[in-house]
C-alpha cells in the first residue's frame, strides 16, 4: 500500500493541530499553514522516503507549533505513531521557543551534524518547502516579503544557506541533494540582489 492508514492518520492529526484548533496561517499570508506540512510530506513521498519519514514530515511542526490548550507532546506522537516517528519529529523540533531567534537557529544548526538520514530528509523537505516559498514570494513581491518575519533578510538568508550546507555535508548523496543545491543557487541570487555580504 502507498496511501497507508498511518499516513492518513498523520494528515488528520496535522490538520486538527494546525487548522482546526488554531486556524494557523503562513506568515503574512492568507494561506492555511497546513499547506506547509502537507508539502513536506509530498516532497518526502516523491523522494521515496519510508512511511515513518513521510509521517514525521507531515507531523514535524505539531509539537513546536501547537497551542497550550491543545498541546501536542512527544508522548502523544509516540503513542499514536511510534517511537521512530516521535524521534524524527523531535530531531527537527525547536524545543525552547522563548529563546531569541538567532540562538534558536544556532542550536538547530548544531544538531544537523548528528542527524540520522531520516532526520536529514525531514529537515531537507522542510527547508525546501519554506525556501522555495520564500524565493517565489521574493520574485513576486521583492524585498517587502521580509517584512513579515522577525529576523532580518540577511539573517534569514544566512541561516538558510548554513542549514543547506550542513544538510549537504551530513548526507551528500541524499535523494534531495539536487533540490537543495538548486535552492542554494536561488537563495544566493536573492543575497546578491539585496547586496547582503
Amino acid at each position: 500500500m502507498i496511501y497507508t492508514e498511518k499516513i492518513r492518520k498523520a494528515i488528520k492529526f496535522a490538520i486538527k493541530t494546525h487548522d482546526v484548533y488554531q486556524k494557523q496561517k503562513r506568515k503574512g499570508k492568507d494561506i492555511a499553514y497546513i499547506n506547509h506540512p502537507l508539502t513536506v510530506g509530498l516532497i518526502l513521498s516523491l523522494s521515496k522516503a519510508s512511511e515513518d519519514v513521510i509521517v514525521a514530515g507531515i507531523l514535524h511542526d505539531t509539537i513546536e507549533d501547537s497551542v497550550e490548550v491543545k498541546k501536542v507532546t512527544p508522548a502523544m506522537v509516540e503513542d499514536r505513531f511510534g517511537k521512530k516517528v516521535k524521534d524524527l519529529v523531535m530531531s527537527v523540533t525547536e524545543t525552547d521557543k522563548d529563546l531569541p531567534w538567532a540562538e534558536r537557529k544556532a542550536l538547530a544548526l548544531e544538531h544537523i551534524s548528528q542527524f540520522s538520514q531520516g532526520s536529514v530528509l525531514v529537515k531537507s523537505a522542510d527547508v525546501l518547502s519554506n525556501g522555495t516559498e520564500l524565493v517565489d514570494d521574493y520574485n513576486r513581491y521583492g524585498k517587502d516579503v521580509f517584512k513579515r518575519f522577525r529576523a532580518s533578510a540577511a539573517d534569514m538568508i544566512g541561516n538558510t544557506e548554513k542549514v543547506i550546507a550542513a544538510l549537504l555535508k551530513n548526507w551528500p548523496k541524499s535523494p534531495l541533494t539536487g533540490d537543495l543545491k538548486k535552492l542554494e543557487k536561488e537563495i544566493s541570487v536573492i543575497r546578491i540582489d539585496l547586496k547582503i555580504k
